[in-house]
């Protein structure tokens, strides 16, 4: 049992579990924040230009009431939440693309000088013969 316990508390300590876990809790608030945007913003808005309630459409056999109405509603309303979800998720990677490429900008320039491996000498990069000690390079050698 003891041995069981500890995979257990393994498996619960790697960070995947942790991520995904927290990934759950964000995804709940998220889905919050979309829902009203959806019900509370763009079904009213677009409640003005068509009636997005269908419900009132049953179809009925043998006292068997079929509702295709409910049904094409939470199809429309499941498209408009995944193209606000879409949008989104659009927003947010360019947003974060644009920060990577700010970071990306920020990385130090390539040396200009490098050592060589004679004479210890400071040349400059793409020197194939060292000024100092008149060598020949060898061309990897790149060490600073």
């Amino acid at each position: 049992m003891k041995k069981f316990l500890k995979e257990f508390e393994t498996f619960i300590m790697r960070g995947n579990v942790i991520d995904m876990a927290v990934g759950v809790i964000v995804g709940a608030a998220f889905q919050a924040i979309v829902n009203s945007l959806v019900n509370d913003v763009i079904s009213p808005l677009l409640g003005l230009i068509a009636n997005m309630d269908l419900s009132h459409l049953v179809l009925k056999i043998n006292d068997v009431e079929i509702r295709y109405g409910a049904f094409i509603t939470a199809v429309i309303n499941f498209l408009i939440m995944a193209f606000v979800i879409f949008l989104l998720v659009k927003a947010i990677n360019k947003i974060s693309e644009l920060g990577f490429k700010k970071k990306k900008d920020e990385e130090p320039a390539k040396p200009k000088t490098k050592i060589c491996p004679y004479c210890k000498s400071e040349i400059p990069v793409d020197a194939v013969k060292c000024g100092h000690c008149t060598s020949d390079l060898p061309s990897e050698e790149l060490t600073l």
